[in-house]
């Protein structure tokens, strides 16, 4: 049987974003998430679908109206209904492999970053809207594994990009070893070698360096990721040993990677003085499209022009993400992108 893990850049249907809402951690500063959230619908919805996930009845007429008076094209919004603990669909949203050319979504355990924090609802949203019809008729498949979205990046093609620091945590597969984790990962997914990173961190991070917060890859060739040049910065050492790591990988034709160095944004702090994990690599590839994260910061148009030489087709649209980082993401980890072929409105049960 064949199995493709389809890469990022590969022709989408749709978006996933879990909707934030009162009873999570971004009450204090629900009206700024909300108007990024609206950013990232809005430009969603000009390119492909966008499906939104609603606490409930009353939440989704809420955001029905907020996303009408930011302009949103509704037209391209789907609504679900299932109860979230937090907003970050990356990790508890489906991945989606193709077996046989046929979409399969697979429905991992979400356990909260190695149990650090309360996720029995969002484990849940993904077999809840796959009961709404959310993906169709398409086989949904529970998975007894801990695995995040954010903490793997494909190729199409065989090839796994991801941090040893994160999948080996024994908060999430406990008795597993890393060939154990690789067997699993290679039978599930599909995939043929897997690239494994023992550097890189971020201060304030909470998912044990998931790699779509350091490096991206932007095609089959290119390795985008986040570089410090400051030797007084406290991630100098690490980023800098992550950096020796990506010159070292070879891609699968066995040739270096194109590396391109993305420019380390100005510290961030929230009120506490604690550093936020502002990442310029945390940002999300649509059809046509890639919207990036900006901070205010006076990187973020080196950063742009960056992106814009990894992705020459694409356009590159900023979204400042600094009501995100204060819970400790950024776009990125929002969002889940729905391959295509799997999400239709035909197939689509509206609450």
């Amino acid at each position: 049987m064949s199995t493709i893990l389809p890469a990022e850049w590969a022709p989408q249907s749709a978006v996933m974003l879990t909707w934030p809402h009162p009873a999570t951690a971004w009450r204090p500063h629900l009206p700024e998430v909300e108007r990024v959230m609206c950013e990232i619908a809005k430009h969603i919805a000009l390119r492909e679908q966008c499906l939104i996930v609603a606490r409930d009845a009353g939440h989704r007429t809420h955001i029905e109206k907020t996303l009408r008076n930011s302009d949103v094209e509704i037209s391209n919004i789907q609504f679900f209904i299932a109860p979230s603990n937090d907003s970050w669909a990356r990790d508890h949203g489906p991945i989606c492999v193709f077996e046989n050319d046929k979409p399969v979504v697979l429905d991992f355990i979400f356990n909260g970053w190695g149990n650090k924090f309360a996720a029995e609802l969002d484990n849940r949203i993904t077999a809840t809207i796959a009961a709404q019809h959310a993906f169709g008729a398409h086989q949904i498949r529970d998975l007894n594994f801990v695995l995040e979205g954010g903490s793997i990046e494909s190729d199409g093609l065989g090839t796994l990009l991801t941090t040893r620091r994160c999948l080996s945590s024994p908060q999430r597969n406990p008795g597993y070893s890393v060939a154990d984790i690789e067997s699993y990962l290679k039978q599930t997914l599909g995939v043929t070698r897997i690239l494994w990173l023992d550097h890189g961190y971020l201060a304030g991070d909470d998912t044990d360096s998931h790699i779509d917060t350091l490096a991206r890859l932007c095609d089959e060739h290119t390795i985008a990721y986040v570089s410090c040049d400051d030797p007084d910065d406290e991630h100098y050492a690490e980023l800098k040993a992550m950096e020796k790591e990506l010159q070292a990988l070879r891609d699968a034709q066995g040739n270096p990677y194109t590396l391109a160095a993305l420019p380390w944004p100005g510290a961030q702090y929230n009120d506490a003085g604690e550093r936020l994990p502002a990442t310029y690599a945390n940002f999300l590839i649509i059809n046509g499209t890639v919207l990036m994260p900006t901070y205010a910061d006076t990187h973020d148009d080196a950063a742009r022009a960056t992106l814009q030489r990894c992705f020459p087709k694409h356009v590159i649209i900023g979204i400042d993400c600094r009501p995100i980082i204060r819970q400790y993401g950024s776009l990125h980890c929002l969002t889940m992108q729905i391959p295509a072929g799997v999400v239709t409105f035909a197939q689509a049960q509206r609450p």
